[in-house]
């Protein structure tokens, strides 16, 4: 993987950024080659535990601590009173120790399917069950009201975890979310966005397409792309109310081969309506 420096987003040029998407659009449309029934199945599957392999490998060491969260949200900054939050989706604890470091107002939740990242949360010097509480969780099945009080949570912070869900069942993670929220509760969202340079990345490998939008990595691991038009529609249709939907562009660079790269993540802000329909 690219080793990546994180900026603040850029403001894409009108015309850089349509050329971007007309490169874009001609290299996905021009991948036509699908995953075998067989392999799309199995990879879904066994989503948790591929990614239980992926922290069985990369330990603590592959993603940086995620120091931009406050400059994006600024709900995670606010200290004027005492607030729950949960982190779907935690790995190795990148967001939730930067985050309790900075703000001795919030008290974090963080699940991951995968055990393997969950227990390095937890062996985590800075771990302290009375500022966090780390667990294992699959989004999809497991109910979080079963660890977590209904309607008890201020914020939830969903960072690049939707995009390794697969799409049929992002809905059922959505409303699972949904029911540990307080009316006018928060989730604050951020992940792959359509026409992504990784998205061209793996369209033009021509071997890892499992459906639109929704590609498989070397390890097994899945990333799909949103358009916001996508993302609004999954939130809406559960019953939140849409306050931000947009896409953030940045430019990484890649120290190995020194280039930029043009990222596009979709972000969000999404609210549980204070009365309930």
């Amino acid at each position: 993987m690219a080793q990546s420096r994180d900026v603040v987003r850029v403001e894409m040029d009108e015309d850089k950024l349509n050329k971007h998407i007309e490169r874009a659009q001609m290299v996905i449309t021009n991948d036509k080659k699908e995953v075998p029934p067989f392999w799309i199945k199995k990879y879904k599957n066994e989503a948790a535990k591929n990614w239980d392999l992926f922290y069985k490998r990369n330990t603590t060491k592959f993603f940086k601590d995620r120091h931009w969260t406050d400059r994006e949200f600024k709900e995670l900054a606010d200290q004027s009173e005492q607030r729950k939050c949960l982190e779907v989706g935690c790995g190795v604890g990148n967001f939730v120790f930067p985050t309790l470091a900075d703000n001795p107002s919030l008290y974090i939740y963080a699940c991951d399917f995968s055990k393997r990242a969950v227990d390095m949360v937890k062996a985590n010097e800075n771990y302290d069950e009375a500022r966090c509480k780390a667990f294992v969780c699959d989004l999809t099945v497991d109910k979080l009201t079963d660890t977590i009080p209904a309607e008890s949570i201020d914020l939830v912070t969903a960072l690049f975890v939707f995009s390794a869900i697969p799409p049929e069942k992002m809905s059922q993670a959505i409303m699972n979310i949904y029911s540990i929220l307080k009316p006018g509760g928060k989730i604050m969202f951020r992940d792959y966005g359509i026409y992504d340079e990784a998205q061209i990345k793996f369209s033009m490998a021509s071997d890892k397409k499992l459906d639109t939008n929704l590609y498989v990595r070397q390890d097994g691991t899945m990333s799909y792309f949103f358009s916001k038009e996508d993302l609004r529609s999954k939130f809406e249709t559960v019953g939140f109310n849409i306050l931000e939907c947009d896409y953030v562009y940045r430019e990484t660079t890649n120290r190995r081969l020194e280039i930029n790269v043009d990222r596009i993540f979709a972000q969000g802000k999404f609210q549980k309506p204070l009365e309930l329909k």
